[in-house]
């Protein structure tokens, strides 16, 4: 459970790449027709991106990058929040300042003058509602340790840092850092395995990593089985039972699962009628159990907030709430019986 610290500012501080999304809406076939990967976060250099943007008709492009979606989504739920993510000093990179800024979160990294541009990703979704992500990361590659600030890190009850920071090498010193930082402050350290080709790339040192820095684990069913190397679900819940304080573990229209020691608690999904774009569902997971835990909120009802931020994200395109999730959780929690 999550360690009651004092002269904390920030419920939470999140750690990851900052990235622009371009949302396109394009079929099957686009996909199959250039040997693109489906349903993944594939990585690639500024030339390839950019040939994919040529053919595609962009729906939006947001600030996003998985880390900055929950904190935006906590601060819709009404937490404070900060954020520590590179960015260039660009026009895109000025974007993703404006809009962090508005939804309300601190975000007081600075950004790179030479170098890399600020990165951002190509986010295709199909009919199915199903993402594929194709990102060049950018400056976001330049996260170092002079980024870590002692005094942030001190500042929050949790530090939340997204998976796909262990696919640049550069960035593993400043993980390790914030970690060393938040334990000596007494601040818990959130970590999520982001996604199954990530997880397939790094996996010996996250199991590392996981074993000896994290207490809290966010995953998917797909991620937290490639962890292991283990084809039974249940099984990896068992193996993961010793690793970390708490894991919550997601399996779509299955719901979802936590394991706090010897007990796992299930929770359903959200019923949605109209899927129109899973980008994002996962960070608003873990903002709607973040938020549950920094207010004391049982197990069970932390999975339950996740799920309803969750499911309001799928409902449009792009990774951030349309609506205030604070009120937006409240009722739907109050329709249950629960406390709001």
């Amino acid at each position: 459970m999550i360690n009651r610290a004092e002269n904390t500012y920030y419920d939470v501080v999140g750690i990851g790449n900052a990235i622009v999304d371009v949302l396109a809406k394009v079929g099957e076939g686009f996909l199959t027709e250039r040997n693109l990967p489906k349903g993944s976060m594939t990585l690639m250099d500024a030339q390839t991106a950019g040939k994919i943007y040529a053919d595609i008709v962009p729906e939006r492009e947001v600030p996003g990058g998985s880390a900055a979606n929950t904190v935006a989504g906590l601060a819709s739920l009404g937490s404070a929040p900060a954020f520590i993510g590179k960015i260039h000093d660009d026009e895109l990179g000025q974007e993703f300042t404006r809009d962090i800024g508005a939804a309300g979160v601190d975000f007081f990294t600075k950004p790179l003058a030479q170098g890399p541009v600020t990165g951002r990703s190509i986010v295709l979704v199909t009919p199915d509602a199903e993402r594929s992500m194709f990102t060049y990361l950018g400056a976001a590659t330049h996260l170092s340790e002079k980024d870590i600030d002692e005094e942030i890190i001190r500042a929050a009850k949790i530090v939340y840092i997204e998976g796909y920071l262990w696919d640049v090498d550069d960035c593993h010193s400043a993980i390790l850092k914030a970690c060393e930082l938040a334990h000596k402050h007494n601040r818990d350290v959130a970590f999520t395995l982001s996604d199954t080709s990530c997880m397939q790339r790094n996996r010996e040192k996250l199991l590392e990593f996981v074993e000896q820095h994290v207490d809290i684990l966010f995953a998917n069913e797909d991620e937290i089985k490639a962890l292991f190397a283990e084809d039974d679900f249940y099984k990896s819940l068992d193996l993961i039972k010793p690793m970390v304080d708490i894991a919550a573990i997601t399996r779509g229209q299955k719901g979802s699962v936590v394991v706090n020691g010897r007990t796992k608690t299930f929770v359903e999904a959200e019923i949605v009628e109209n899927v129109v774009d899973t980008t994002g569902a996962g960070d608003l997971y873990a903002a709607g159990f973040l938020y549950g835990i920094t207010q004391g909120r049982s197990l069970g009802t932390c999975a339950m907030i996740g799920s309803i931020a969750a499911a309001e994200i799928i409902t449009h395109y792009g990774a951030r709430p349309e609506v205030s999730l604070r009120g937006f959780v409240r009722n739907k929690l109050l329709s249950y019986g629960k406390r709001a």
